[in-house]
């Protein structure tokens, strides 16, 4: 009996045991999680898992083939609003704001992201290469809309650009840490756009859209 529970369709197990492997791929990494621990905590026997994917580079390029599709519709989504990574107004955080429309608070994905930007593997190159043009475009847009210019050097802005994004997701838990809020929350965004904002406007010394600075405050 390959089942440890009731399962109706075999799509739907696949998904189920595709799903628990990106848990657990995105908190111990692909190479740690083996086969028996996610037929456990999909409720399958480890036979089941083999019968799907074949084998565990098969369950891994599944993952990574989910992952890779969830952030290219978030992506496509941004290009076809003509959205900016967090530069304008109006898509204040946008990619941060994407996380927020499109993933649970608890979703693997943004950690199983960071362990794909971090390691030397095909699907986190793929990925990069999708985001860096995503920012050249959205640089590109700005310029034209007399919103930003592109500097002496417009591929290395754009890379700028990304990274300092990226940097929120890559860093999240520690950032949430040590500000007591998460930034790519809904409401942590409302703390962080501002400041991200007036930066990439003004630089270091601009303040804030609507900052008073007889009321500043600074938390401890």
């Amino acid at each position: 009996m390959l089942y440890m529970r009731s399962v109706s369709e075999d799509r739907t197990a696949r998904a189920v045991i595709r799903d628990e492997a990106l848990r657990l791929f995105a908190v111990q990494g692909p190479g740690t999680a083996t086969m028996r621990q996610v037929g456990a905590a999909a409720g399958v026997s480890p036979a089941l898992v083999v019968h799907h994917f074949g084998s565990k580079e098969g369950l891994r390029e599944a993952v990574d083939g989910h992952v890779l599709a969830t952030f290219e519709a978030m992506l496509g989504e941004l290009t076809g609003e003509g959205g900016a990574v967090g530069l304008s107004p109006e898509a204040a955080g946008s990619l941060g704001e994407a996380f927020v429309r499109h993933l649970p608070p608890d979703s693997p994905m943004p950690a199983y992201l960071r362990w794909l930007l971090l390691s030397d593997v095909e699907a986190g190159r793929r990925l990069f290469g999708k985001l860096f043009e995503l920012s050249r475009v959205t640089l590109d847009g700005l310029v034209a809309a007399g919103m930003a210019t592109p500097g002496h050097d417009p591929a290395v802005r754009a890379a700028f650009l990304l990274v300092n994004d990226l940097a929120v997701l890559l860093l999240r838990d520690h950032l949430t840490g040590v500000l007591g809020f998460d930034p790519l929350s809904a409401a942590g965004m409302g703390r962080w756009a501002p400041e991200m904002l007036s930066v990439y406007a003004g630089g270091l010394t601009a303040a804030p859209p609507g900052h008073d600075p007889k009321e500043a405050r600074h938390d401890r």
